[in-house]
């Protein structure tokens, strides 16, 4: 049977998510404008079939990751959704069952965060699936917390726990068939759906100096946070927040805490905070449902990050980061 065109999946797939602004995705632009006294904030990620996520996941899930990931950006700049462009590279081999669903999966998630499409565009990618988001969001003027703002003296806090998607995705390229099923579906599924953690935007405007979304790892992130800033930081790893899972996991291969530090996919917000805030924080962080660690502190220095064990030994990383090239 033949497949429809681009403007007919278009019109049957996509415009039922489009918001103010797209003309139903009739036209070739939207308009946005921001409210009173606000700033566009605009971030983009693509994920890459082969790179990303497996081929052969779930198109709902697909979805959510595609979306989820920039959504985290939004969060970590304190910014909340205004809609979000998608560009859509499909292979030869797609099908419209898979569409719909990733449709259907794609809606779930917008309409949760009151993110509406607006636009974007659906290409043959003559290669592996390609997604492309671009998402707006708007902060008050101004007030954007920038990744490299943090001061000496600041405490580092991290949301949520670490390393439950990069060791699923472990447990995923190598099962491990005396782990607790329970456990091992956990960390799948946090590597299949990332929650990004708008619901902490209102806490980190209150109270953050600095702040940036977890993707590539804990450790290689905070490298980027710091970077070039004359700082560095002590982070105490034993206060690093890691889930149930994640602990059953490393408590089976202590070499495991390294993946879970290293690998990425938490889309945790890591923020610096000033000392006498962080009480405030955490408790404002707990409110919102997403509770937060203090991990470390920032200090003045060229070195990389120190993460020390509880020996107060410094623990040192085959590979600090996921990194594509």
């Amino acid at each position: 049977m033949a497949r429809a065109g681009e403007e007919a999946l278009i019109a049957r797939y996509f415009a039922p998510l489009s918001g103010p602004g797209a003309e139903g995705l009739r036209d070739d632009a939207a308009s946005l404008v921001p409210a009173l006294g606000q700033d566009l904030v605009v971030t983009a990620d693509a994920i890459v079939a082969g790179v990303h996520y497996f081929p052969d996941d779930p198109p709902g899930s697909i979805a959510v990751k595609a979306l989820g990931v920039n959504l985290s950006d939004l969060a970590a700049k304190g910014a909340v959704p205004r809609g979000f462009l998608l560009t859509l590279a499909l292979p030869d081999d797609w099908t419209e069952a898979w569409l719909s669903a990733f449709a259907e999966g794609l809606g779930t998630v917008s309409r949760a965060h009151g993110c509406p499409l607006l636009g974007g565009d659906t290409v043959r990618s003559g290669g592996p699936a390609l997604i492309g988001v671009t998402a707006i969001g708007e902060v008050p003027a101004g007030a954007i917390l920038r990744r490299q703002a943090a001061r000496a003296g600041d405490r580092l806090c991290v949301s949520g726990h670490i390393g439950d998607a990069a060791l699923g995705l472990a447990l995923r390229l190598a099962p491990d068939a005396g782990f607790e099923p329970a456990h091992r579906d956990i960390l799948l599924d946090r590597y299949l759906h990332p929650r990004p953690r708008l619901t902490l935007v209102p806490a980190l405007r209150r109270h953050a100096r600095a702040a940036m979304d977890v993707s590539d790892g804990l450790v290689g992130d905070l490298t980027k946070m710091l970077a070039g800033t004359g700082l560095t930081a002590r982070i105490d790893v034993a206060s690093v927040p890691l889930s149930p899972a994640a602990r059953a996991a490393i408590a089976r291969d202590p070499g495991r805490r390294a993946t879970a530090l290293t690998g990425g996919d938490d889309y945790e917000i890591l923020c610096a905070v000033p000392t006498d805030s962080v009480a405030a924080f955490l408790a404002d962080a707990e409110a919102a449902g997403v509770p937060a660690a203090e991990i470390g502190s920032v200090e003045a220095g060229d070195e990389a990050p120190r993460f020390l064990d509880a020996q107060g030994h410094a623990m040192d990383f085959a590979r600090t980061a996921f990194s594509h090239f």
